[in-house]
């Protein structure tokens, strides 16, 4: 990771536009190609991406829970966290290490089962330091989380990206070699703008979607069993056969849920209803 994107929480204007015009010189044809510069640091085998048209419909949580998914399997599993003016992966798996620099190299940080992390928040002195940068530089940093960190063997990498179809999601899908997506949505009438923005922007950039995950889609009453759907009737089935999405699951809201991912215990929590999606991201 460069000194510039590392040592920069806030920047003057001065500052911004010097790195803007350094970046915009330099692409494309300054920059290396991240195929040629992996194959000497790492091998990535599969590459997921993990999307959603808004915020706030649980994309982090979907992301941790997949990868505890893979690493159970006994897939080498890691995340990059593309969310860099909001990262919250660190936080869900009680990672509050820094990440060490090998040359002009860095390591990512390990979790408690052995997944692999990178993200802005183990790069920052304080966890709550604002990143306030612009659009080019953020979409910088994500090309060095690809192209500088040292991520070894890693049979399955998800990759968490902030909501919207915007410079993020854009330079990920086209700077890594993504063989899917999978859509994280909620059960409200928006649902279908909501995904069909992410679907859209995946097919301009012919990438596929793996399966589209409905988070919150109801409440299960402890004492009788009984499921309400408290943001109304479920139309997750409907939108993925429009959208000839393959695989859905469901998420029920479950206080317990967020409170391990508050607790930093990700990889505590109960993964069973993200089956399709999993079987999914192991056949993409």
């Amino acid at each position: 990771m460069s000194k510039q994107n590392q040592n920069m929480p806030e920047m003057t204007q001065e500052q911004q536009d010097k790195i803007d015009a350094i970046i915009a010189k330099n692409a494309p044809d300054g920059l290396k190609k991240p195929e040629e510069e992996k194959k000497s640091i790492s091998k990535v085998k599969k590459v997921i991406g993990v999307v959603s048209g808004k915020g706030g419909v649980g994309k982090s949580l979907v992301t941790s829970m997949l990868a505890v998914m893979c690493q159970k399997a006994g897939l080498k599993t890691a995340i990059m966290d593309a969310d860099i003016t909001g990262p919250s992966i660190p936080m869900m798996f009680g990672v509050h290490e820094k990440a060490i620099g090998i040359g002009e190299n860095i390591c990512p940080v390990a979790t408690k089962t052995g997944i692999k992390l990178m993200s802005m928040n183990l790069l920052l002195e304080q966890e709550n330091q604002p990143v306030i940068w612009r659009g080019p530089v953020i979409g910088g940093a994500v090309k060095q989380f690809w192209t500088d960190v040292i991520w070894g063997d890693v049979d399955v990498m998800l990759v968490d990206m902030p909501p919207g179809t915007g410079d993020v999601p854009l330079t990920v899908f086209q700077t890594l070699p993504v063989n899917g997506i999978v859509v994280v949505s909620s059960p409200q009438e928006l649902v279908e703008m909501i995904v069909s923005k992410a679907v859209n922007m995946a097919d301009l950039m012919k990438i596929p979607v793996l399966g589209m995950v409905e988070n919150m889609s109801y409440f299960q009453c402890p004492d009788c069993g009984k499921k309400h759907e408290i943001f109304g009737k479920s139309r997750a089935e409907e939108v993925a056969a429009k959208y000839n999405i393959p695989a859905v699951s469901k998420l029920p809201m479950d206080p317990s849920i967020p409170a391990k991912g508050d607790a930093g215990l990700a990889e505590e929590l109960d993964t069973d209803g993200l089956k399709e999606i999993f079987d999914a991201i192991i056949n993409a």
